[in-house]
């Protein structure tokens, strides 16, 4: 298990937790579909100026990342079309009509959809611990979000979240494919596509843009909640596969709401306790799996950011980056061995 990959599927979820109860705030003065345009602008121009301006800033060369390849762009444009428009827009009109309590159930949605269709879709390993694991973790996001019975005073609403998570858990297993690209290209793509598609949606249906102020807010958490915890999501995706990584997103409402009780200075309650307690319990049964059997790595030919481990023991040739990690095409031989592993970007074979 990359300890790394689960931070930033930890901190992918930190974020984005938070931006639930944001959008419900801006709802009230800024059009559904605007929103959501406005979210995804704000990721895409604000990782565009990190990409731009990161390097020069920090004085430091960064690791250089493969760029999205032409095979690549098939699967980015699912991801962009049901992750980026369809997800975001299905939610904001879903958080608009359904009471916060309903909503921040049925958002737990996503992370069961996501493992579902790796396993039985994509065809990501799993074993009971693995299942018990997401159970748990599932079971204390619903803890967490639980304020009060839910009620379902309109269809519209819930059924439009539930079409929101789905989205997302399809979107998580197709940006899956093309996680070896760099995550901020792909989150730019994602953001400066989506969001002015999302734009004149909203503008054609009859929104019209907020005040500069609203603007400016919106763009903010769109950069931080949409554009950074989907890059740390890219990361995890990577190292750790779409069930697994989709699990740890799963903790976003216990986060969101352990920060909102730190920020009030409110004593925790029994129920957050609960909740921490299930999804601690998943957590632990992921990060301690231990999944080893006998596996053939096929011949590939493929670039990424690396260093000389047991999976990448090619020779250099006189043109190719000294230092690790670095980044440049490499084959992979044909390599039979055993030893503990998750279904990584390496490790995709079947079982």
């Amino acid at each position: 298990m990359n300890p790394a990959a689960v931070v930033a599927a930890l901190a992918a979820a930190a974020l984005f937790g938070v931006s639930t109860p944001a959008a419900k705030a801006l709802l009230g003065v800024v059009h559904p579909v605007i929103l959501a345009g406005l979210f995804y602008c704000g990721a895409g121009i604000g990782i565009a100026l990190l990409r731009g301006l990161g390097e020069p800033i920090l004085k430091a060369p960064a690791v250089q990342q493969q760029p999205l390849a032409r095979r690549d762009y098939p699967w980015l444009a699912g991801a962009v079309a049901l992750g980026g428009i369809a997800g975001p827009v299905l939610l904001m009109l879903g958080l608009s009509q359904t009471p916060p309590a309903t909503a921040s159930l049925l958002l737990t949605i996503e992370g069961a959809a996501t493992a579902l269709l790796a396993w039985f879709v994509f065809h990501e390993n799993f074993d009971r611990r693995i299942a018990l694991g997401m159970t748990c973790l599932l079971a204390g996001a619903i803890v967490a979000s639980w304020s009060g019975t839910p009620t379902m005073e309109s269809f519209a609403g819930p059924l439009a979240v539930i079409g929101a998570c789905l989205a997302w858990g399809i979107d998580n297993n197709l940006t899956r494919k093309v996680s070896l690209a760099d995550p901020l290209a792909i989150v730019q793509v994602k953001g400066l596509v989506a969001g002015p598609v999302n734009l004149l949606l909203g503008l054609w249906v009859g929104g019209s843009l907020p005040g500069l102020l609203e603007i400016l807010v919106a763009a903010l958490v769109g950069f931080l909640c949409y554009g950074v915890s989907l890059a740390l999501f890219v990361v995890a995706l990577r190292h750790l596969g779409a069930a697994r990584s989709g699990a740890y997103f799963s903790t976003a409402p216990f986060i969101g709401a352990a920060v909102a009780v730190i920020a009030a200075q409110q004593a925790p309650s029994i129920q957050l306790g609960a909740a921490g307690l299930l999804m601690a319990v998943g957590v632990w049964l992921h990060v301690t799996e231990k999944h080893a059997h006998t596996h053939t790595h096929v011949r590939t030919v493929h670039a990424h950011a690396h260093i000389h481990d047991e999976h990448h023991r090619h020779k250099h040739g006189p043109h190719d980056p000294p230092g690790e990690p670095h980044n440049h095409p490499h084959e992979h031989e044909p390599l039979t061995h055993s030893h503990p592993h998750v279904p990584d970007m390496h490790h995709d074979h079947r079982h």
